[in-house]
């Protein structure tokens, strides 16, 4: 017999998913409101600021494929154990890859519109921050259903790759593979 207790509480995902949702908004306010530099920070090792974003989010995109078969592998759908330290620290490393691109996204060009891939990609990246906010306030909670997790990384996915066919791999096929 399932008791009130026992069932899972879908009210402790509200502050999460709020959240998420108030970082989705403040980066597109911020992207949209904030006057873009045009200049390019930072991109250390790297011919120009498109390459430097192009492999690291090639980077992230590809760690975004380890934390699926390493989610898949945790809760028991593979069949193999690949130890839960591979997930964590692939999505560590996808993370801080995710960071500088980010950055000079924000910071150099901001939210932009008028362009329909970059639109996509500007409304990606906000979405792809939010979930990922979201998903870290709610790894701690316990008693949360036992889709929230699946979920929230399979929206982190999605807009990972996302974002990787809108930038990396629209810059790979237009401009040319470079460094």
């Amino acid at each position: 017999m399932t008791t009130v207790t026992d069932r899972p509480a879908p009210a402790g995902l509200l502050t999460p998913l709020l959240a998420g949702a108030l970082v989705m908004v403040a980066l597109g306010v911020y992207g949209r409101l904030h006057p873009p530099t045009g200049f390019a920070v930072g991109p250390a090792g790297f011919s120009q600021a498109l390459p430097m974003k192009a492999w690291l989010t090639t980077g992230a995109f590809v760690l975004a494929f380890v934390q699926v078969v390493s989610a898949l592998s945790m809760w028991g759908r593979l069949g193999v154990d690949i130890p839960a330290w591979v997930h964590r620290w692939s999505g560590r490393v996808a993370f801080l890859l995710t960071i500088p691109v980010a950055f000079h996204c924000l910071y150099a060009l901001g939210l932009q519109y008028d362009v329909p891939r970059v639109l996509v990609h500007s409304l990606l990246g906000c979405f792809f921050y939010g979930v990922f906010a979201a998903k870290m306030l709610a790894l701690p909670r316990r008693g949360l259903p036992g889709w929230t997790l699946p979920l929230l990384g399979g929206g982190l996915f999605a807009a990972l790759v996302g974002l990787w066919l809108t930038s990396s791999l629209w810059f790979f096929t237009t401009i040319g593979v470079k460094f």
